[in-house]
């Protein structure tokens, strides 16, 4: 037995319980991690609250990402002791994921824990960090330059956001924020973004191509606000694409595309090769100032996970969440 968050689902009801749970819940894999730390991303949030269809096993133990040490293993890529991470995969919604002591998963998903980082580190960036850096790396083989312009990031105070600012000002890039909460301002300013900008400049219904206004963009939220994004975003610049925090609908035309040459980048973070990853890994350790993780963090046990999880969903969470998961 172990503890965890475990979800089920029948006629009468979706819930969400910390519990103890029987190690036969767990999936087959060829590896078991001890897990010390996890965080809480959207997709948790969807995931436990049930808003959104985002599990598709029932029972299932929610936790995209999760850090800790191998307990068992027959992979020989992973002995025991072996200090690991893992990121997406369908883990937390089709197969049971981190937020639990215990988690089985096959060994291809791990990846070793960074030497730079701590598990709660790790945790910290996340999904989300890890995300934000395959958005920056996309930027850059575009061939954007700090000296090229000003960076967009939608959805700022998110996960993704947040990091993607940090990330970025590092780089020496300026940063323009784009939030709906104005009283968190001088926070993203700490984060280092340049300037900020409410969410309303582009959550609306827009010209189908508008003023030329920043090199790049990374973008967390979709809908109206990527189509804006895409509208005036300067000649021959790129977006990255990570979110839906605004809607799965993509409103808009071809002309930023065939008038103005932008290009728009998908972003997938779940199912990314090992290589990706790796490397996405390497430049986080890099290129990420560990005061500013710090600064965005706010870290909860296991058994406050399910409040936050409805908190993150109505906004009101800042940056990211890590979760003791042995409290």
């Amino acid at each position: 037995m172990f503890k965890g968050i475990l979800i089920t689902k029948d006629d009468a009801a979706y819930q969400a319980q910390v519990q103890q749970i029987d190690d036969t819940v767990l999936p087959a894999g060829d590896v078991t991690v001890h897990v010390e730390w996890s965080t809480l991303n959207y997709k948790d949030g969807l995931a436990i609250t049930g808003k959104a269809p985002v599990v598709r096993r029932f029972p299932m133990v929610p936790g995209i990402d999760f850090a800790g040490t191998v307990t068992t293993s027959s992979n020989p890529a992973w002995p025991v002791g072996e200090r690991v991470i893992l990121n997406g995969w369908g883990v937390g919604e089709t197969h049971c994921g981190g937020l639990a002591e215990l988690a089985r998963v096959k060994g291809e998903w791990l990846v070793a824990l960074p030497s730079s980082f701590t598990a709660r580190q790790a945790m910290a960036i996340g999904t989300a960090g890890y995300t934000a850096m395959l958005c920056v790396l996309a930027l850059e083989r575009h061939g954007i330059q700090p000296q090229d312009g000003e960076i967009l990031v939608t959805g700022a105070n998110g996960g993704v956001g947040s990091m993607a600012i940090a990330l970025l000002a590092k780089l020496g890039y300026r940063v323009l924020a784009s939030t709906g909460r104005s009283a968190e301002a001088e926070h993203l300013k700490a984060l280092g973004a340049a300037a900020v900008i409410d969410r309303q400049e582009l959550a609306t219904p827009g010209k189908p191509i508008g003023k030329e206004r920043w090199a790049g963009v990374i973008d967390t939220v979709g809908s109206h606000t990527l189509a804006n994004a895409c509208a005036t975003t300067r000649y021959r610049g790129a977006v990255a694409a990570c979110g839906l925090a605004g809607g799965m609908d993509f409103p808009a035309t071809v002309a930023p595309f065939i008038l103005r040459g932008v290009t728009l980048y998908g972003i997938d973070s779940v199912m990314a090769p090992l290589a990706v990853r790796k490397e996405a890994w390497a430049r986080l350790g890099k290129d990420l100032e560990i005061a500013r993780l710090d600064a965005m963090t706010r870290e909860i046990g296991l058994s406050e996970a399910i409040a936050v999880a409805s908190e993150l969903l109505d906004g009101k969470v800042r940056g990211r969440v890590v979760v003791d998961v042995s409290r």
